[in-house]
């Protein structure tokens, strides 16, 4: 269990340094619902992270949990490195 909570601390401390960077976004929304998108990490919070979507989209935020992100029902992409991504850690 102490594993997942370092994993999601990781990716909370991941996230918070890339504020105001551009990521490619890409969330399972069920019953083959994909959403993909791009935009800006606008802010970090102690359970979610807030992205300001392009013009392009209808909805102008998107927000997730960082267990979204652990679980990859999020996938967020920064410079072509994946957040979250336990296998480019080891």
């Amino acid at each position: 269990m102490a594993v997942g909570v370092n994993s999601l601390q990781q990716i909370k401390l991941d996230l918070e340094s890339c504020v105001g960077k551009r990521v490619k976004l890409r969330a399972n929304r069920g019953r083959k619902k994909i959403v993909e998108a791009e935009g800006v990490i606008e802010s970090t919070y102690p359970k979610i992270f807030v992205i300001k979507l392009d013009e392009s989209h209808s909805l102008e935020r998107l927000s997730y949990t960082y267990a979204d992100v652990l679980t990859k029902t999020v996938e967020v992409m920064v410079d072509d490195c994946m957040i979250g991504d336990i296998s480019a850690i080891n």
